[in-house]
């Protein structure tokens, strides 16, 4: 591969940027969206009940689909009934025995939230901090406000596996907005403003339909590629959260470029949008399918962690 330009000159000089929309502090970005409107619009769409759960299984025996560098949780007990086995076994009045457990993990080792400084270019992370604010830990735009805040609006999902006929897409392999809208149109769904969007490509089920080895061979996850027609799409929809059951949210390698991750820098740096990552998809997608609703409430919140790049989240569908 050859090597690839600076991301700002992909993006532009007159990239579009929220940044002060809500004022010099602020470090929710697009999450604004999310007002007490939205969280009622959301609500009209529960129809009958039906919950899922989007977070995939930590500590899985197939193991944990992680960025590459990064590995799956690492648990292990601390108490079980093996510590009463020997004559210097605890004691409590009663006699309750008890298991206790702790684990070693990236936060960002299983499904997620990204903080908006997470990734940044040209030294500014969202709304122009510092980039320098995040060594040690993220001062500004940690994953902190998003968690005191929660998510909560309409959901909705695009499944562009079934609707290009396939169990999954390839690695690799693109859409875009284009794309995304003909998918709700054969779906019988519209993309609304300020709706929290859930896209699948069943890169989830594949990875436990097949190796670790295999899985991260050529490693170029499929999803959105970008075009400045994709984030001017974005931002007039005030899209305020994208969901999706890969591990990067969108194509991995620019394919005309080979630059990495451009949208994590026009969608989240530069838009202050959400990203949500390593969802599982695959019951939620059944269900609409399978009876034509793709609309929802969504609803999620990430573990409070002071200053963190990411936290680990289980969504909550209620359809």
């Amino acid at each position: 591969m050859t090597e690839a330009p600076p991301v700002r000159d992909l993006l532009g000089a007159d990239v579009p940027k929220n940044w002060g929309k809500w004022g010099p502090d602020d470090e929710l970005g697009s999450l604004n969206y999310l007002d007490a409107a939205a969280v009622l619009r959301g609500v009209q769409h529960i129809k009958q009940g039906d919950v899922h759960t989007l977070q995939v299984q930590m500590g899985h025996p197939h193991g944990d689909p992680v960025w590459p560098g990064r590995s799956g949780i690492d648990r292990s007990n601390v108490m079980d009934e093996s510590n009463w086995d020997g004559a210097d076994a605890p004691a409590f009045p009663g006699g309750l025995h008890y298991a206790d457990d702790k684990a070693t993990l990236f936060l960002q080792g299983s499904t997620q939230y990204d903080a908006l400084g997470h990734v940044w270019y040209d030294g500014q992370i969202w709304n122009g901090y510092d980039c320098r604010s995040t060594v040690g830990a993220l001062s500004k735009a940690s994953v902190l406000p998003i968690a005191e805040k929660g998510v909560v609006g309409r959901g909705v999902l695009i499944d562009m596996a079934r609707h290009r006929g396939k169990d999954w897409l390839d690695k690799g392999e693109t859409f875009d907005h284009n794309d995304l809208e003909a998918a709700a149109k054969a779906q019988g769904v519209t993309i609304e403003k300020r709706d929290i969007l859930l896209i699948r490509t069943g890169f989830m089920k594949y990875w436990y339909s097949t190796s670790q080895a295999d899985f991260y061979d050529g490693f170029c996850e499929p999803g959105l590629t970008y075009s400045r027609a994709l984030v001017d799409w974005f931002n007039e929809r005030e899209i305020p959260n994208l969901v999706t059951d890969t591990i990067a949210n969108e194509v991995t390698y620019e394919p005309e470029t080979g630059i990495a991750l451009p949208l994590h820098c026009a969608l989240m740096r530069n838009l202050g949008i959400a990203l949500t990552e390593i969802c599982w998809l695959e019951k939620l997608a059944d269900a609409c399918a399978g009876d034509g609703q793709y609309s929802f409430l969504y609803a999620a919140a990430p573990l409070k962690v002071v200053g963190g790049s990411g936290a680990p989240v289980n969504p909550i569908v209620i359809r």
